[in-house]
């Protein structure tokens, strides 16, 4: 006699029976969490089975992990809306450890031979030398090494790892261009809204918060910081994907493709401008030129000097434009011997020096900005601002640790430009003159600004500092030839691997 789908004895029926005890048990778990915990328990309970399933899809592809990473490092800006206290950062720690877990698991599919790569071994030097510095004696609260290695160097380490080792397509490198920016393009609209309609009143609450008023709101002037960290992580974004942008623009061939980058870039441009960060105009001016250089287009070069000369006299010796506040942010960006801001940072630069000649490994990682504010505030590493990421570094690591992450710095540039200038692919060029020339100028605001480690910029800098060294992994391949420097044997390249543009 045919079996009955009803019978309690079919497969379909144990698995319903499975559901119904899984789900009755989940239901009164969130029933005792709220109980509780109240409104704290339902959020737990709403993102327990999120968790889980993000968790088995890392395991279940790595790769996933690695995109989660830098979809959750611009949306971290956004918790200033919750009103729970959800800490994103240790997240996103997790979800980095969880991908270098995962990579083990797929041991067999990972390409283990590229950490071979001379831009796997300048990270891991510099990361080495962070870990020792937990030993530096000079430190005052050790357990605040934890969190200011992580934009040191601890997510580069793995990051980077993931993005050496992993089977990235091409298909993923236009997900993370697509993905910054569109999230730039997001991140500059509200920075519109936040200029021209006024804030949210969870925005106000942010500014009214320790000195960010006086940081954020300058005469009668608000600064607008979209749903970044702070203005200064906002105008450095939105000065790269400017430089990104243009950059599309000149090389595009299409006229409707270079139209619309050059819009983009126009917009981008203007929230900068109305985020009124004077040193994110270095990442234009110093990325730009970098990028014809690397062109070896020196005719544009000569054009685009003409170009910008006249722009640049206009800002420094007329008063066009200066009732604009933002156009006279710019100026001011070039004459900084008439800020007290930036003469302030020189005397405090002086200072730092007399105390750090004493100690050439630093004050110990941790002790300086914030977290020196919230665990050690009477040591003089933390009472005296760095307003720069150089600083920062020279603070907490010495004369020793700064040494070297400038040599990490040039390495990885140098590297860039001998894999760049050897590529053949069309797109593949233009996208990694793009991710080169804008590592450059955000290298060169750090002397200004700490950008370079806070998210998303710090992100996108561990990621596109591998893709742009490593470049030749999805050039197009020369018959005869090993496109693949870091591999021992060379085999036929997968249809994946060189996926047609």
């Amino acid at each position: 006699m045919a079996q009955s789908v009803f019978s309690l004895n079919s497969p379909s029926s144990g698995q319903i029976w499975l559901y119904s005890l899984l789900g009755g048990l989940y239901t009164v778990g969130v029933g005792y969490l709220i109980s509780k915990m109240g409104p704290v328990g339902g959020v737990m309970a709403l993102i327990a089975p999120i968790a889980l399933l993000t968790v088995i899809m890392v395991f279940k592809e790595p790769k996933f992990g690695l995109f989660l990473y830098l979809q959750l490092s611009f949306l971290i800006g956004w918790s200033r809306f919750l009103n729970v206290s959800i800490p994103i950062g240790l997240i996103i720690d997790g979800v980095l450890a969880l991908t270098l877990f995962s990579l083990f698991v797929n041991g067999p599919r990972m390409e283990w031979h590229r950490l071979r790569s001379p831009t796997f071994v300048l990270i891991a030097i510099w990361f080495t030398y962070t870990v020792i510095e937990l030993l530096n004696p000079e430190a005052p609260y050790r357990p605040a090494w934890f969190f200011h290695v992580r934009p040191f160097s601890m997510h580069w380490f793995m990051a980077g790892l993931a993005v050496l080792v992993l089977p990235i397509t091409i298909r993923d490198i236009k997900i993370l261009v697509y993905s910054w920016l569109g999230w730039s393009l997001l991140a500059a609209l509200w920075g519109f809204k936040q200029q021209y309609l006024g804030l949210e009143p969870a925005e106000q609450y942010w500014l009214s918060q320790g000195n960010n008023a006086l940081t954020h709101v300058l005469f009668g002037q608000l600064r607008s910081f979209s749903f970044y960290s702070d203005a200064a992580q906002f105008g450095g974004e939105m000065a790269g994907a400017t430089l990104v942008a243009l950059i599309y623009s000149f090389e595009e061939k299409k006229l409707t493709h270079k139209l619309f980058f050059l819009a983009l870039g126009l917009t981008y441009f203007w929230g900068y401008a109305v985020s009124g960060t004077r040193s994110a105009l270095f990442v234009m001016l110093a990325g730009f030129p970098f990028y014809l250089l690397l062109k070896r287009d020196f005719p544009k070069l000569i054009i685009g000097a003409m170009l910008a000369i006249p722009l640049v006299l206009l800002l420094l010796y007329t008063s066009v434009g200066s009732s604009n506040y933002q156009v006279q942010r710019m100026r001011s960006a070039l004459t900084p011997m008439n800020d007290p801001s930036f003469i302030l940072r020189l005397q405090n630069q002086e200072k730092l020096k007399r105390y750090l000649s004493q100690y050439p490994f630093g004050a110990g990682i941790g002790t300086s900005t914030d977290m020196g504010a919230r665990f050690s505030p009477w040591h003089w590493a933390a009472q005296t601002p760095p307003d720069s990421w150089y600083v920062e570094l020279w603070i907490e690591t010495g004369q020793v640790g700064l040494t070297m992450y400038l040599m990490m710095v040039a390495g990885l540039v140098l590297i860039g430009v001998y894999r760049v200038w050897q590529l053949k692919d069309p797109w593949l060029v233009k996208v990694m003159y793009a991710f080169l020339a804008e590592f450059v100028g955000i290298a060169v605001m750090g002397y200004s600004n700490p950008v370079m480690g806070q998210f998303p910029t710090d992100s996108m800098i561990f990621m596109t500092t591998i893709l742009f060294t490593t470049c030749y992994r999805w050039d197009t391949p020369v018959i005869g030839a090993n496109p693949d420097p870091d591999a021992v044997l060379y085999s036929t390249p997968t249809p994946d691997t060189y996926e047609t543009v």
